[in-house]
């Protein structure tokens, strides 16, 4: 038994970074957490095993269709599953030993096991019980279902079972066309499989730039993804190798059966807060099963804070490591601080999406006077040479001042593109400030500019 400044239960990227970053300020941290392995679900079942499955089957791709126009021939290349999966779970490895090394660094315990309260400033680890002045929840999120539907992660998998599938299935159906679906529905579409999306809605990605949607589902058409749409998935029934989904359609509840050889539940996560003892203590949760926080992420019970997946916002790893910085800065005695109104959000597919700030629709809905500049890829000479023109740059800008309101691309290099964005909207900037700013030719990130030319008075290559 110890006693700490601080315990951080869940070694996510919201916990580790928190950890560290409370290490940094001088404090004694420890960080409780029962996998194996450091890195939370993003690092070892989530983000990081999933871009590599991504690029791995992207190449295959390029092989497959891109090659032979470039002058590369020979025979295409065969899969060889299990050689991809060692190479996913080598990326894995390497990751989460990263933080174990980032740990002894910075000489934050780690305490292994499966963390509850029984009190504030104490946590129980196994029969150990551990004292600290402040406690910060970093449990993280799990995969949710929806009625009818259970999860078995053999036939009927969440993202954690897709990731570890015995073989690439003849036929899968997603159901949920979020971003976790398209990801790996884009990723057994390249390696073989017939992917069939099941989305209640009427529109992917919800939530997402209207434009933005309509575009990304035609892309995903051509690639070769089925989709039905406004249907609501009633059950799934699984044999002895394949599985029988139910679903009706919403416009006239007629009711309709496919067959699949695995069934991807992609329909959402939900805060793991189980085990922690929360109820006995106290600790006020909203409607939707999320702890409260105040703005300096701290709970009604005094010396516990929580930060990631556990509380209300967008359920991303970045958004999680903003707060445990500035969580960790609060407890020191700083002024911790993130800004929610540039957080931005990518999905990885190809071509790759990204999104920070306001939405046109958003904007409509408020009654913001506000104009728009659109650039397509095909009008960038580096999207084209590498066979990405499809897609476009939007950037939405106050009609009176300028400023930067938000941006949405479909496009190559998209998540990475963002970012100019995100930098110039955490200053305040107008599109023309972008505009005026020098890009590198030939880039993708000149498709930005030219996108922020098009609010003024015109772009150039288009």
């Amino acid at each position: 038994m110890a006693n700490y400044d601080v315990i951080i239960i869940g070694a996510g990227p919201g916990g580790y970074v928190a950890a560290i970053r409370c290490a940094q300020l001088g404090l004694k941290v420890a960080c409780v957490e029962g996998r194996d392995t450091l890195g939370g679900t993003c690092l070892n079942v989530g983000c990081i095993p999933s871009k590599a499955m991504l690029h791995a089957s992207h190449m295959l791709h390029e092989a497959e269709h891109n090659f032979a126009k470039m002058g590369l021939k020979g025979k295409s290349p065969s899969v060889d599953f299990k050689q991809m999966l060692a190479y996913k779970d080598e990326t894995v490895t390497g990751n989460t030993k990263g933080i174990e090394f980032l740990f002894k660094k910075n000489k934050v315990d780690w305490i292994k096991g499966w963390a509850s309260i029984p009190a504030a400033g104490k946590v129980k680890v196994g029969d150990e019980t551990h004292e600290a002045k402040n406690i910060i929840i970093a449990s993280g999120s799990e995969p949710s279902s929806i009625p009818g539907v259970e999860i078995d992660e053999k036939t009927v998998v969440s993202s954690t079972g897709a990731l570890e599938l015995p073989k690439v299935p003849k036929k899968m159906v997603v159901i949920g066309a979020g971003v976790i679906g398209l990801e790996l529905g884009s990723v057994y579409k390249r390696l073989g499989s017939e992917v069939q999306v099941i989305e209640f809605m009427d529109k992917v990605t919800p939530g997402m730039d209207g434009e933005v949607q309509k575009q990304f589902q035609k892309m995903l058409t051509k690639q070769g993804l089925e989709f039905i749409m406004g249907a609501a998935v009633q059950s799934v029934e699984t044999g002895k190798t394949k599985a029988k989904v139910t679903y009706k359609l919403r416009k006239d509840d007629s009711e309709a059966t496919v067959d699949a050889d695995v069934v991807l539940v992609a329909t959402g996560r939900r805060p793991y807060v189980d085990g922690l003892g929360l109820e006995a203590l106290g600790v006020e949760m909203t409607e939707r099963g999320q702890i409260k926080t105040d703005a300096h992420w701290a709970t009604n019970v005094k010396g516990i804070y929580a930060i990631g997946d556990v509380i209300t916002g967008p359920m991303l790893a970045h958004k999680a490591e903003d707060e445990g910085m500035a969580c960790a800065e609060v407890i020191a005695g700083k002024h911790g601080h993130v800004n929610y109104g540039v957080i931005p959000g990518v999905i990885y597919t190809h071509p790759e999406v990204a999104s920070v700030g306001a939405t046109e629709e958003q904007l409509k809905d408020e009654g913001r006077a506000y104009k728009v500049g659109k650039f397509p890829f095909m009008g960038n000479a580096r999207a084209k040479a590498v066979f990405a023109g499809d897609g476009f740059v939007k950037l939405l800008a106050d009609k009176d001042t300028d400023r930067v309101l938000g941006c949405h691309i479909i496009g190559p290099g998209a998540g990475d593109l963002i970012h100019e964005i995100c930098v110039a909207m955490e200053f305040g900037a107008s599109a023309q400030d972008v505009a005026l700013t020098c890009h590198a030719h030939p880039t993708f990130s000149e498709a930005v500019r030219e996108a922020a030319l098009a609010c003024g008075d015109g772009a150039i290559h288009v």
